[in-house]
């Protein structure tokens, strides 16, 4: 043990050495943005540049006060199982490295979240404009260029605007945007459009009042949806953690040398391993729903 902890603070002292004129925690964050840079899939690489635009990334301090708290927490939760400290430094590190997965979910959850408010914006503009130009392609053009849309929203709508003068029928354009966006709201609109195009209905203001209606509905419903999804998940949380700490009912019942002689045992560390995977499993998997069930549709 003694080998272990002088080995640390050796590695310590080496980068710490190494990098004088840097903090050392910047060096550490500088390292492992560098990692990420290099595996991350390039899908969600454009994702986190879009939410660091938004002003909603996590900052290194916040990186590193993370680390130091699921670090923190994973070397209590398991010293109190098993009492031993080489067995805590491997969940230790288990803990930090489930942290950049945790971070691709929430950055996936905030861009879904973005996008969806992107698609209202798109929908209810169009209808609005589309009012007064009476022209699906012209609503584009006074959508586009009002400025209301942000990229990627504001570069497809431009691209729509191209496919429809290229191809001469807005048909391609619908379909582009259709597939690219898949929610009912973007869908229904687009049929819509699709159908006074071609067959040149008229008095089609109730129609499209209605819609407006339904898209303001379907916002507010996310928008509630998003608040108890939080609350829920909150309570979530705090469930996972009480159910990790419900080793130390079992030493108070047992007594604390009990435990500790029972833990010697090999298949009492299995079932005790078992349980800390299992719950782990579960608060991952609760965050993986969280963050990608938005409630947008």
């Amino acid at each position: 043990m003694e080998f272990v902890l002088m080995l640390a603070i050796a590695i310590f002292v080496v980068i710490y050495r190494q990098n004088s004129g840097d903090v050392t925690y910047k060096f550490v964050v500088k390292k492992i943005g560098e990692a990420y840079d290099k595996f991350a899939p390039y899908s969600f690489k454009k994702i986190r540049e879009k939410v660091k635009d938004l002003g909603m990334e996590y900052t290194p301090q916040q990186y590193v006060m993370q680390i130091l708290l699921f670090a923190g927490g994973a070397f209590m939760v398991s010293y109190l199982y098993f009492y031993n400290i080489v067995i805590s430094i491997f969940y230790v590190l288990g803990a930090i490295a489930i942290i950049p997965y945790l971070a691709y979910l929430r950055c996936k959850r905030v861009y879904s979240e973005f996008i969806f408010e992107q698609v209202q914006v798109y929908t209810t503009n169009t209808i609005m404009e589309f009012a007064t130009t009476e022209s699906f392609v012209k609503s584009l053009e006074g959508v586009y260029s009002s400025g209301v849309l942000e990229d990627p929203l504001a570069s497809d709508v431009k691209e729509m605007i191209e496919m429809a003068y290229k191809n001469g029928s807005i048909k391609e354009s619908i379909e582009y945007m259709s597939k690219k966006y898949d929610y009912h709201i973007v869908k229904n609109m687009h049929q819509l459009f699709l159908q006074i195009t071609q067959e040149g209905a008229k008095d089609t203001k109730e129609t499209l009042d209605a819609m407006l209606i339904d898209i303001d509905m379907l916002v507010e419903s996310v928008y509630r949806d998003r608040i108890d999804r939080a609350s829920f998940h909150k309570s979530f949380l705090q469930y996972g953690i009480l159910l990790y700490l419900m080793v130390m009912l079992i030493q108070y019942l047992l007594g604390i040398d009990a435990y500790v002689k029972l833990i010697d045992q090999t298949f009492v560390k299995i079932i005790l391993h078992a349980i800390i995977l299992f719950n782990s499993y579960f608060l991952i998997d609760g965050e993986k729903y969280y963050n990608e069930n938005v409630g947008a549709e």
